[in-house]
């Protein structure tokens, strides 16, 4: 499968940041497409990307970082696999 384009990459960028902001009141959300990184790698073959979120949310207050990133990733799950093959996450309460 050939790698994905800038524009599908983009695409994909504005979905996370849409679903973060969506499903865990993310007051600020960076999406920073690393793919380009792992050129090359057995999962960009497949075509799906590699990203880096920074994630603010009032959801994340009182809980683990563990349970924090485990939200992050039920909030984009739908997208793991087809269209993110790495998520690297940090989180931060406002």
């Amino acid at each position: 499968m050939p790698e994905p384009t800038p524009s599908l990459q983009a695409e994909r960028a504005r979905r996370i940041e849409a679903l973060l902001r969506e499903r865990l009141g993310a007051i600020d959300v960076q999406v920073i497409d690393e793919s380009h990184l792992h050129h090359g790698h057995a999962g960009a073959q497949g075509g799906a990307g590699h990203f880096r979120v920074h994630v603010t949310s009032p959801h994340f207050i009182g809980i683990s970082l563990v349970d924090a990133q485990r939200l992050v990733y039920q909030a984009v799950g739908e997208m793991m696999g087809a269209d993110i093959h790495a998520l690297a996450i940090t989180t931060r309460v406002p």
